[in-house]
């Protein structure tokens, strides 16, 4: 019988040396209304009065979102992405270890909390079997800036993959690949963990 594995890979600060969300926005708004939007969303957030239903990250997240990518069409967002995939540096022995994987016949789960604008221009030349990431709304070609499946970090990213690996395991060996402490929910699913 042939063994069946899998090795799940965080993107951000993992695959790629850098974050890619920053970038991203920067390509679609400028530099300057990115730090301008990111000033509105602190201030809101100060301003949140027994609001605790999400982290302040997700908060402000969710801010620049609607901000900076609502109302664009998803088309004006192609130039932005492939300058985000342009400008990341790989992080070279973990695009080797994936691709070892890739090689051995494992499956290859990217889990992120980048947005689904973006990542599978950036994983266009990365080989692998499935995108868990933050999805983004659109309807009519337009972004609504909504995060449709909820902010995909820590412990919902660790709900999704685990959703993931039920319905399509069990798997008789699990790799997982990611950065503390961001990533310690979703690496607590595997077998072998390895934090870069």
């Amino acid at each position: 019988m042939v063994s069946k594995k899998v090795a799940v890979f965080d993107f951000d600060h993992t695959l790629i040396t850098g974050d890619s969300f920053w970038p991203f926005l920067s390509y679609v708004a400028g530099k300057r209304r990115t730090y301008a939007a990111l000033s509105e969303g602190l201030v809101a957030l100060g301003l949140r009065r027994g609001e605790k239903e999400e982290s302040a990250r997700t908060f402000i997240k969710r801010h620049l979102l609607h901000r900076l990518l609502a109302g664009r069409s998803s088309e004006e967002l192609k130039e932005p992405a492939i300058r985000t995939r342009l400008w990341q540096k790989e992080n070279t022995p973990l695009i080797r270890k994936l691709r070892e994987h890739h090689e051995a016949g494992d499956a290859i789960v990217i889990a992120s909390g980048g947005l689904d604008l973006y990542l599978p221009e950036c994983l266009r030349d990365i080989p692998y079997d499935a995108l868990i990431c933050t999805d983004i709304g659109i309807k009519a070609g337009v972004v609504t800036g909504e995060m449709i499946n909820g902010n995909c970090v820590r412990l919902k990213k660790a709900e999704r993959v685990g959703k993931w690996l039920a319905m399509n395991g069990p798997f008789d060996e699990s790799f997982g690949y990611g950065n503390y402490p961001h990533d310690v929910p979703m690496m607590e699913l595997v077998k072998h963990r390895i934090i870069v």
